[in-house]
């Protein structure tokens, strides 16, 4: 196994950082290019919003294929051949002359989007020591975040001056780029053991990590945070671009500067979790959620670009400590049960917009915050269920050991 702070640790953990910032960059583009895309094809903002919502649900999807599969054949050359279906799709987005077409192909690229997110834990957990892969997923977490920043700058960016065609050019380019980079660092698993592939089995996976509470309590909690957080930067972005503020799309896509902080939430949650507990961790960063929240209820652009700034960290700090929960206390089939929490991840991006929508259309923003509230005062229960959950098991195995003892 792989200790932390070793060459191969590093190697490794570098070539995940790069790969995950190319996927989330090509899945983040069209954020900052919501309102333009509204005009260019006529739709509405919620229409618009689909070019991100059919993405992440074709990847909600993809990731039921591929956690099992690579349980069976193998993670690396998998993850590969999925970034490289990622650049193809971003390349022919920009070819696209209807908003039919764009959503097809994005249905498409999400499907590929699915391969590194769905094995990338299940592969440092094949690879790394307990404390090694804790800090792997807080970098590897990190760089989701500045995938993030990344590819909704360059969509800001592109679109604006080159227009949103090249916009996806622009970043299938660097995604091209990327994959090599990757394709050269990613080192051959010493540490993965394959297992038949029988659906019947792979059903049962899923099955029993759906019914182990520890496991279901995190995945609820990624699900519905990331329900939340994802969704309020697509309606904000409209808020912005209106008056009194009237923010151009390459400022838009600079409001995602704001990912910073969740690079920095996501670089200290393995050191938090393990000094305070993960239980703790989840429940801090769902009540950060609700502060950053409330805060952009303030009329200035300062106060609310501080609360997504705030949400930003308590975000990513929750969710790269409930993605590191599901590797540690998943006791088989590590990849399914990491795929199944990001299942749960990605369904809650794909609905989100649909459920705020209905407080947009009734109080605009005001209407957001308050759904918004609704969900994360229900994370925040759950991860404190969580750590009730964790104490009665400690004074269990306490107690056994006092008995043991006498």
């Amino acid at each position: 196994m792989i200790q932390s702070g070793s060459p191969a640790w590093w190697r490794m953990t570098l070539a995940l950082c790069l790969a995950s910032f190319m996927v989330f960059s090509n899945l983040y583009v069209t954020q900052p290019l919501l309102p333009m895309l509204a005009r260019e094809f006529g739709v509405t903002p919620l229409q618009a919003s689909y070019s991100f919502t059919v993405s992440t649900m074709a990847l909600g999807v993809s990731l039921l294929i591929y956690g099992p599969l690579s349980d069976a054949i193998g993670r690396r050359w998998l993850m590969i051949g999925s970034m490289l279906g990622v650049v193809l799709c971003t390349v022919a987005l920009s070819q696209v002359q209807d908003y039919n077409h764009l959503l097809l192909w994005r249905a498409l690229q999400g499907l590929c989007l699915g391969g590194l997110p769905a094995m990338a834990l299940a592969y440092m957990a094949d690879e790394f020591e307990p404390p090694a892969l804790l800090s792997a997923v807080g970098l590897y977490i990190a760089a989701n975040s500045l995938g993030g920043i990344g590819g909704r700058l360059i969509g800001g960016f592109a679109g604006e001056y080159l227009g949103w065609s090249n916009a996806f050019l622009a970043i299938g380019a660097l995604g091209l780029t990327l994959w090599l980079v990757v394709f050269w660092l990613l080192p051959t698993p010493q540490g993965f053991k394959p297992r038949p592939l029988h659906p019947a089995s792979m059903a049962r996976d899923l099955g029993m990590h759906l019914r182990t509470p520890r496991l279901l309590i995190a995945y609820l909690i990624g699900g519905l945070n990331f329900m939340i957080f994802v969704n309020q930067y697509s309606f904000i972005t409209f808020v912005l671009e209106a008056d009194p503020w009237n923010l151009s799309a390459s400022w838009l896509g600079m409001l995602f500067l704001t990912y910073l902080t969740g690079t920095v939430g996501s670089s200290l949650s393995g050191r938090m979790g393990n000094r305070f507990g993960q239980p703790q961790c989840m429940v801090a960063g769902s009540l950060l959620l609700m502060v950053g929240t409330l805060v952009t209820l303030t009329p200035w652009l300062p106060t609310i670009i501080l609360g997504f700034f705030i949400n930003s960290f308590g975000f990513f700090f929750t969710h790269s400590t409930a993605s590191a929960w599901v590797s540690r206390n998943a006791t088989h089939a590590k990849a399914s049960a990491s795929s199944l929490y990001l299942v749960f991840y990605y369904t809650g991006a794909s609905v989100g917009g649909l459920y705020l929508n209905q407080f947009w259309q009734w109080q605009h923003w005001q209407g957001v915050v308050m759904g918004s509230l609704l969900v994360l005062a229900t994370t925040a229960f759950l991860g404190w269920q969580l750590l009730l959950m964790r104490k009665r098991e400690q004074s269990v195995v306490m107690k056994n050991a006092g008995m043991e003892a006498a």
